[in-house]
């Protein structure tokens, strides 16, 4: 019988570990206990950082024995509260920085393999050195860890030419509860040796497994690339000319992003140092990139495919040097930034069918206009994938209690819609702890019943990440 969290000791959790294994500094062990919402805090148990797979997997096995829970951290740059150690059970939290190599370059195969603990954008740099592109592209990129973006399957901008994570994973290393280390590191672009396991961790969420490495896909850097700012009338316009791109552009468009005026005017105030970029004040803006090498001449195709658009367009921009498109990216991750300047607000993360943007967009700022006319809606967007960041800032000087009451019908009306349109009330955040009520009011039961019976199977006394994403 595994003993309760709340009874294991220090010593018996770190007898026979190296001394310097584990955080034993307060004010150190402090920084762990929040992720960027700042929405949950929980007290660890401890806090290891292992130096390898092998350690780790000596430190699950007493864990294990000890019946103690445990979260694994990367970047602590998470949106759902996953990673945060759970105030009511402490659990063990699991740092993989030390576990940060990259491990190998494969410029013919285009595949690298790096530990879990790498900062994506240091995988990022080290893969162009090599004349090679890692496509995995967020805001967030210089503090995340690669072993959190398998965990999440994490998307970002350009999904629309690259796919999620999911779809750049080749093979993964694998830390269990149990302490049995899966080696499914390989960097095979064809296997089909029955059932393709890295699946079941990749989007998991910690829950099943700790991600030690990663085998992933690299692609040709691009040597040129090409940024413009479309202004349009409409959302209905952005999805005309969406899909006019996808035709002329083909797999060269790697960026089709979608922001909304006041959320633009929203991140212009908070830095000031920013212009509006187009002239004319437009209703609907989007952020587009094309990206290729060869002998294809992607200025030309860029401006014949906007040439086609004609009036679809009120105004617009092609960027004509790195530090222009640089500047049109700015604007947009203002507008990002923005949001928190006032306090809490509420991000959701939905995706609906593409071609249904327009449609859930009207329905659900009309409704959250109608019902809820003190939050302002922010509202942008992939929209080559779907998925859409509606979210609700309230007025500065608002308590919290009025705050959560706000952001919960908020989100009663945006997941209701969301709903309607057959989307996903969560597209790449995750579910972990913020989502869980919602995901387990709209999970069939079949879904329901397979997602416990896999978590059982794998990890029968939920030692990992327990009570994220559902409960047994």
């Amino acid at each position: 019988m595994t003993a309760s969290p709340r009874t294991v000791t220090a010593d018996a959790l770190f007898a026979g570990f190296d001394a310097d294994l584990f955080v034993t500094d307060p004010d150190i062990i402090a920084s762990y206990t929040r992720d960027r919402t700042r929405a949950y805090v929980g007290t660890p148990l401890a806090v290891a950082r292992p130096r390898s797979a092998q350690e780790l997997s000596a430190l699950m096995i007493r864990c294990a024995e000890l019946g103690a829970g445990v979260v694994p951290q990367g970047g602590l740059t998470g949106l759902v509260g996953a990673a945060v150690s759970d105030p009511d059970r402490p659990e063990v939290v699991v740092l993989l920085d030390r576990m940060n190599a990259i491990r190998s370059i494969d410029t013919v195969g285009f595949a690298m393999v790096v530990e879990a603990g790498c900062i994506l954008e240091t995988a990022k740099l080290a893969a162009e050195e090599q004349d090679c592109l890692l496509p995995i592209t967020f805001g967030a990129q210089g503090s995340c860890r690669i072993g959190g973006n398998v965990a999440t399957n994490a998307g970002g901008f350009n999904v629309l030419r690259y796919g999620m994570t999911r779809d750049l994973v080749l093979g993964l290393e694998v830390v269990l509860p149990d302490g049995r280390i899966w080696n499914g590191l390989r960097t095979l672009r064809k296997d089909n040796r029955g059932y393709d396991l890295k699946q079941l961790f990749i989007g998991a969420e910690g829950t099943l497994g700790i991600v030690t490495a990663v085998a992933l896909k690299l692609f040709p850097r691009p040597s040129q690339v090409e940024t413009a700012l479309i202004g349009l009338h409409t959302v209905e316009d952005a999805m005309a000319l969406y899909a006019m791109a996808r035709r002329s552009c083909s797999d060269l468009l790697s960026a089709f992003e979608i922001m909304l005026r006041p959320g633009l005017e929203r991140g212009l105030t908070h830095r000031p140092e920013l212009s509006d970029p187009l002239e004319t004040p437009c209703p609907v803006y989007i952020l587009m990139e094309l990206a290729g090498g060869g002998r294809v001449d992607l200025r030309a195709l860029l401006e014949s495919c906007l040439a086609d658009a004609g009036d679809l367009l009120m105004d617009g921009v092609i960027a004509m040097n790195k530090a222009q498109a640089e500047r049109l990216w700015a604007c947009r991750e203002a507008m990002v930034e923005s949001q928190s300047r006032s306090g809490p607000y509420l991000r959701t993360d939905v995706s609906v069918p593409i071609a249904q943007i327009p449609a859930f967009l009207s329905a659900a700022l009309e409704t959250l206009a109608q019902s809820l006319p003190e939050g302002q809606p922010v509202t942008y967007g992939h929209v080559g994938d779907g998925n859409i960041h509606l979210n609700i800032v309230p007025p500065a000087d608002w308590p919290v209690e009025e705050r959560k009451a706000l952001f919960a019908r908020a989100e009663e009306i945006i997941f209701g819609t969301v709903d309607q349109f057959g989307g996903s009330i969560s597209a790449e955040h995750g579910i972990g702890r913020s989502k869980k009520q919602a995901f387990l009011q709209r999970v069939d039961p079949v879904t329901l019943d397979l997602f416990r019976r896999i978590k059982r199977a794998i990890d029968p006394e939920a030692l990992l990440s327990r009570g994220r994403i559902f409960d047994l």
